[in-house]
């Protein structure tokens, strides 16, 4: 017989402020929020600290897999989402990583349209077939994300703005095909926040973000989060056994069972993150609650900038194409008129005039915009994504993603928009 643990109690409970707040409610307690700079946590007695570590008693244990002050990210990240659970980890690539992880197995399969990061197109393509797991690129046509289930595929994957061009899939339409199929809809949603779009209202099941970038906001600090709906029927699916079968590492609990709408995060938390320990730094946590605090004011100037840097690059003659959703001939103009009143997509690219060598003399003569590998920071940035960002990708898989050698990434900040336009036009003067 499984021997019991209050493991749902401490999948929500681990939230909370444990060190002398034990009833603090992180999610609305107004107040500044301690860093806990602590690795691990002292236990009243040893009965005390064999509970916690059989789950009987909901608290902390140890810094890998729990922090007080991380506790206070995760619910308001989860708050902000409109998410039933969350849980912070170190980087935004090891949200995507953990996610994936937990969904597929040896011999599973994964769909993910082929507009992605190029960061997590290689995780797909080859780190995670070293695992067994096999993925299938697809355009982002419903049509096409359709065809590609499979009877082993565990989940389909986009980003609510693809990266770089900030192209739009219908995530209402996608949810309703992968949830026929008893699949979840992974959606990042780094590039919009739940500012902009919440993909859980649209369907979505599994929220993964980037806290580096808009979050944080000021690129000085690494951190992601996975966000679960608690809607998706782990059971019902049938597809999941290591979400609902009886787990030999907490004396045959089933998450999906004890822990309801928190069994995705919890699962990782208890399993992934303890084992190979992605940890989110205290200090990292409560930078990026700094960050979330001023989030729509800052997502309000980024998108008012961009769309001012739009009207001066159409007027520019050394600019061939303007990849944005905003632009009315842009293929997904309609979704994000459709989807985003509150404007969107302040990371964008257009093509230069030449080749990969204008593409550089323009970048490199910018001085406002910083070169560096990053977005959504509140200084202006700029990328060559061919020779960096999307590096790992073939010659043949560049073009399929319509990323050529005068394409340039811009990120644009909330800097005054005259010094940004000026250095623009500086740019292309010379």
């Amino acid at each position: 017989m499984a021997k019991k643990t209050n493991i749902d109690q401490w999948a929500f409970e681990t939230k909370q402020v444990h060190i002398g707040q034990e009833d603090a409610d992180p999610a609305s307690d107004a107040r500044a929020v301690p860093i806990y700079q602590t690795t691990s946590y002292v236990f009243h007695n040893a009965a005390h600290a064999a509970a916690r570590f059989n789950l009987t008693d909901a608290g902390n244990i140890y810094g890998r897999l729990t922090n007080s002050t991380q506790g206070v990210l995760e619910a308001r990240v989860a708050a902000l989402e409109g998410g039933s659970a969350a849980l912070a980890v170190a980087s935004g690539s090891a949200a995507v990583t953990y996610t994936f992880l937990t969904l597929a197995r040896a011999g599973d399969h994964i769909v993910s349209a082929k507009t992605i990061y190029g960061g997590t197109y290689n995780l797909l393509k080859e780190s995670l077939s070293k695992f067994g797991v096999e993925t299938t690129f697809v355009e982002p046509d419903l049509k096409e994300f359709e065809k590609a289930i499979k009877s082993n595929t565990k989940a389909v994957f986009i980003e609510t703005l693809g990266n770089p061009h900030s192209n739009i899939i219908d995530i209402k339409a996608l949810a309703e095909i992968a949830h026929n199929a008893k699949i979840p809809l992974v959606v990042d949603d780094t590039f919009t926040t739940p500012y902009l779009l919440r993909p859980f209202e649209l369907g979505a099941d599994i929220v993964v973000t980037s806290a580096t970038k808009f979050l944080g906001g000021h690129g000085t600090t690494l951190g992601g989060l996975v966000v679960e709906s608690g809607k998706f029927d782990w059971i019902a699916s049938g597809k999941f056994p290591g979400l609902v079968e009886p787990n030999p590492s907490y004396h045959g609990v089933s998450f999906a069972k004890a822990v309801g709408p928190a069994a995705f995060v919890t699962n990782i938390r208890a399993l992934l993150l303890r084992d190979t320990g992605a940890a989110i730094s205290p200090f990292n946590a409560f930078l990026i609650l700094q960050g979330v605090e001023t989030l729509s004011l800052r997502v309000e100037r980024h998108v008012e900038n961009t769309l001012k840097v739009l009207e001066y690059l159409k007027t520019q003659p050394k600019v061939v194409k303007i990849h944005h959703p905003s632009l009315p001939d842009d293929p997904s103009n309609a979704l994000y008129k459709k989807y985003f009143p509150k404007g969107a997509a302040s990371i964008f690219t257009f093509e230069i005039k030449g080749g990969e060598k204008e593409a550089h003399e323009f970048i490199d003569r910018l001085q406002i915009f910083s070169l560096l590998a990053n977005v959504a920071d509140v200084k202006s940035l700029v990328i060559h994504p061919a020779s960096t960002t999307h590096s790992e990708l073939t010659p043949e898989e560049l073009v399929e993603q319509g990323i050529y050698p005068n394409t340039i990434r811009l990120s644009i900040g909330t800097e005054n928009i005259k010094d940004i336009i000026a250095d623009l036009d500086q740019a292309f003067g010379k």
